[in-house]
């Protein structure tokens, strides 16, 4: 009954289930793009966080996006993608807000 509530209220994976390593972030203009894919069943969800380090204090912004994926390495390589468009679309003022 509680596996039927988390759900559908979206209570997360499955506590049961071994963390997967997080990935390793990739350098791209000055930007470091950490992906981050979110499991949702048997699928992953594209996401990620940009960041970049200024005046020695580091800036970050997180990004979601809607694309699933049937394997983890797929929604890591589309997080990469789609974290260097966000780059090349908005450059530094994509850390003006906390989520892009």
């Amino acid at each position: 009954m509680i596996k039927l509530f988390k759900s559908l209220f979206g209570g997360g994976g499955d506590a049961a289930s071994p963390k997967e390593p997080a990935a390793d972030a990739i350098e791209y203009k000055q930007f470091s793009i950490r992906p981050e894919p979110i499991k949702e069943g048997s699928q992953y969800r594209t996401a990620g966080t940009i960041s970049l380090q200024q005046d020695g204090e580091v800036k970050s912004s997180k990004f979601i996006r809607a694309d699933n994926h049937s394997t983890r390495d797929a929604a890591i390589e589309h997080a990469i993608g789609k974290g260097k468009q966000i780059i090349d679309e908005r450059g530094e003022a994509l850390l003006q807000t906390e989520h892009c």
